[in-house]
């Protein structure tokens, strides 16, 4: 066996070992069906509740649901994104609901996207503690703004330099 053929066998072993990522992304699915779970008990206490409960729980409630969404988007974006970036192409170019993100999407954005998508996220997060700021402390609360301007620093710094290579490459 000559070093060409060894190093194209390895090579091939190398290319395929993408397939590794497939079960996490099967994974992530299984995920989305936990967090579908969790938001129809969610919205079925919310709609069972609304006459006996305040309208700030009511927010929170709504606030938890948004919340839910926006991970479901950001594990959609993961498991879409990751899959047709790193493992194999998705044949779905003819179909209806393709999502137009898709044909510009290289790792490099779905990184900014995922980004954006935790700040959301954390800002949720923070407004649910700031609507109920009687159940949390001052250093809670430190920690959770502390936290959701290191998410915010982080995507802006992963966008500015998204642009910057986007615009060395033009």
């Amino acid at each position: 066996m000559t070093a060409q053929h060894l190093e194209t066998r390895f090579e091939s072993l190398l290319f395929a070992s993408r397939w590794i990522q497939a079960p996490i992304y099967l994974g992530l699915i299984v995920g989305s069906l936990l967090y579908t779970y969790k938001f129809l008990l969610e919205l079925l206490h919310l709609v069972t509740a609304v006459n006996q409960i305040t309208e700030e729980q009511l927010m929170l409630g709504v606030l938890t649901l948004v919340d839910v969404s926006m991970v479901m988007n950001l594990i959609f974006m993961v498991v879409i994104g990751g899959y047709a970036t790193f493992v194999s192409h998705l044949a779905i170019e003819d179909h209806a609901d393709r999502p137009d993100w898709l044909e510009k999407i290289d790792a490099g954005m779905l990184k900014v996207k995922l980004a954006a998508a935790l700040v959301s996220i954390s800002a949720i997060h923070l407004l649910k503690s700031f609507i109920n700021i009687s159940q949390h402390s001052a250093e809670e609360l430190h920690w959770q703004v502390v936290i959701h301007f290191t998410f915010l620093i982080s995507a802006v710094a992963l966008a500015g330099m998204e642009w910057m290579i986007k615009k060395s490459h033009h």
